[in-house]
């Protein structure tokens, strides 16, 4: 789904939650990191260098490179068989937007002060170049700005035993 604003992706998850009696969200700016890393420390899941074909971005070598949002699932997923973590189009989260992550939750949980009319999309689209898809990019827009290349990522926090843990089934 694209050309959704921050606050009909809320809509989305709460009626999702409530059909299905699960606790959907959308996910917090350090989920999203964490799983679009996959367990790598690299500028991108797969390695430092865009390559071709690994992601729908401007540059990147596939055939919806600065044309438009390609099918969900065109590249091969990340080791924690996500897939369209880089790139295709920016995924709206939870956290409020600051320029600086100083302040940011270490807990993983999502800024919920600040300036708060702006919220963090990450992920990159299709119309960006590599620099703008890598793991740790990150940008900030309106709460009612809505594009062809913004999008949503869910979430459902599962309980299990003592802990909990989150799983992103796949980009809306």
């Amino acid at each position: 789904m694209i050309n959704i604003n921050w606050y009909e992706a809320k809509q989305y998850v709460a009626w999702l939650s409530q059909v299905t009696g699960q606790p959907y969200r959308l996910l917090t700016e350090a989920e999203w990191e964490y799983a679009a890393r996959a367990g790598t420390m690299t500028a991108y899941s797969w390695g430092d260098e865009i390559g071709t074909g690994n992601a729908n971005c401007y540059n990147c070598g596939s055939q919806w490179d600065n044309r438009e949002a390609s099918p969900v699932g065109s590249f091969k997923a990340n080791a924690f068989g996500l897939f369209d973590m880089h790139g295709n189009v920016w995924q709206w989260v939870e956290d409020c937007y600051e320029d600086s992550l100083n302040g940011v939750p270490a807990d993983g949980t999502a800024r919920t002060s600040g300036n708060c009319s702006r919220r963090v999309v990450r992920g990159g689209s299709w119309n960006n170049g590599p620099r703008l898809i890598r793991s740790a990019a990150r940008n900030g827009n309106g709460t009612d700005f809505r594009g062809v290349a913004r999008g949503f990522r869910i979430g459902r926090t599962l309980i299990a035993g003592a802990g909990a843990t989150t799983v992103s089934p796949g980009e809306h």
